[in-house]
C-alpha cells in the first residue's frame, strides 16, 4: 500500500469538468477527513456548478488557473501529498478543427505539473489517461491492454500519448513515483452535452433528433463515470508506483446500440435518428482488457450499462436547468 496515513492532501487539475467535479464529490464523501484542492481554468467543459455543495466546506478549495502556468503550478504542488491529473482538453472533434489547445494543455500543462512535482521533493503524481492511444481495434482484435503499443489516429489521442510517454519519462530519469490510468468511455452526470450519451438526452428531452455518426458501427467500452473514480482510489492508495492500469467497463457497445437503447428508455423511436456524414478517422472498436487491476487491486466496476443509463436519464432529467445553462454557453 503506498499510503496508511488517515490524511491526504491532493491537488485535483480539471476538477470542474465532468470526471474530476465526480471523482471530487467521490472522494471528500468516502475520505472526509481528506483536503482537495481543485485546479480548473474553467474553460468550455469547466463548471462551478458540478461542485454545489462543496464551495463551503473547510477541506475544500478551488483555484481558477491554468496548468500551463508553471509558477502557480509549482505553488499548489508544495501543499499537497499527491496529483491527480485530469484536466485535459479531451473531444475529438475539436482536436480535428484545431489541435494547438490540446498540445497546450495536455502536453505543455503536463510537463509543468511533472516538473513542479519532482521540484517539490518528487511529489506522488497520478495521470488519467485514456484508450485512445492505443489507436483502433478490428472486430477481432484482443481488448487493449497495459502491453499494447501506441497508435494514436487524432491530435487529441495523440497528444494524450505525448502525456502518457512524459510522465513515464519522469518515473524512469527521476525517479518521480507515478501511476496512469488509461480509461474507458465514461458516462454519467456532469457529462459536457457535446458527448454522445448527454447530447442524446437532451435532445430527446428538448424534442430535437439525435446525430449518429455514419453507420452507427462503431464500437466503444462503456463505464458509468463513479465506478472510474472508484478505479482511480483504488490506484492512488494501493498501486504499484511506476505502473500503468487500463480501466474498463467490459460494457462494449456498438453506438448504434447505444442509440436505440436511450430511444427506448426514453419512449422515442427511431424517427428521432438522423444518420451524419462520419468523423474523419473514426476509431472502429476500443476494448479494455482489466485483468491486471482486477487481480493486484481487486477492482471490477460494479455498476451494469442498463443500470448506468437508467441512473444517467434520470440525472438529466432531474437536472434540467444544469445541462439547459450549460447548452447556452456552449462554444
Amino acid at each position: 500500500m503506498l499510503y496508511v496515513s488517515c490524511f491526504m492532501k491532493l491537488l485535483v487539475t480539471g476538477g470542474a469538468g465532468f470526471i474530476g467535479s465526480n471523482f471530487t464529490h467521490y472522494m471528500l464523501k468516502k475520505y472526509p477527513d481528506y483536503e482537495i484542492i481543485n485546479l480548473d481554468l474553467l474553460t468550455y467543459a469547466g463548471n462551478l456548478e458540478n461542485l454545489k455543495g462543496l464551495e463551503d466546506k473547510k477541506n475544500y478549495k478551488f483555484v481558477k488557473g491554468d496548468i500551463a502556468d508553471a509558477e502557480l503550478v509549482n505553488g499548489l504542488v508544495k501543499e499537497v501529498d499527491i496529483i491527480v491529473h485530469f484536466a485535459a482538453e479531451s473531444h475529438v472533434d475539436r482536436s480535428i478543427l484545431d489541435s494547438a489547445p490540446f498540445i497546450q494543455t495536455n502536453v505543455i500543462g503536463t510537463h509543468n505539473l511533472l516538473e513542479a512535482a519532482k521540484r517539490n521533493g518528487n511529489k506522488r503524481f497520478h495521470h488519467v489517461s485514456t484508450d485512445e492511444v492505443f489507436g483502433s481495434l478490428a472486430p477481432e482484435d484482443p481488448a487493449f491492454n497495459e502491453n499494447t503499443p501506441y497508435d494514436p489516429r487524432s491530435p487529441y489521442s495523440a497528444s494524450k500519448a505525448s502525456s502518457d510517454h512524459l510522465v513515464r519519462a519522469y518515473f524512469h530519469t527521476y525517479g518521480l513515483p507515478i501511476t496512469i490510468s488509461n480509461c474507458s468511455n465514461n458516462y454519467g452526470p456532469y457529462h459536457f452535452p457535446e458527448k454522445l450519451f448527454p447530447l442524446f438526452i437532451t435532445n430527446l428531452l428538448e424534442g430535437k433528433k439525435v446525430p449518429l455518426y455514419g453507420d452507427g458501427m462503431n464500437v466503444r467500452d462503456w463505464l458509468y463515470v463513479e465506478d472510474h473514480c472508484s478505479a482511480i482510489d483504488a490506484i492512488i492508495h494501493d498501486g504499484k508506483v511506476g505502473e500503468t492500469y487500463c480501466v474498463g467497463g467490459q460494457s462494449e457497445k456498438t453506438n448504434k446500440e447505444i442509440t436505440y437503447k436511450i430511444l427506448e428508455l426514453m419512449n422515442k423511436d427511431e424517427s428521432s435518428i438522423e444518420f451524419v456524414k462520419d468523423r474523419p478517422g473514426h476509431d472502429k472498436r476500443y476494448a479494455i482488457d482489466i485483468s491486471k487491476i482486477s487481480k493486484e487491486l481487486g477492482w471490477q466496476p460494479s455498476v451494469s450499462f442498463e443500470e448506468g443509463l437508467q441512473k444517467t436519464i434520470g440525472w438529466y432529467k432531474n437536472n434540467e436547468a444544469w445541462w439547459k445553462n450549460v447548452k447556452k454557453r456552449r462554444v
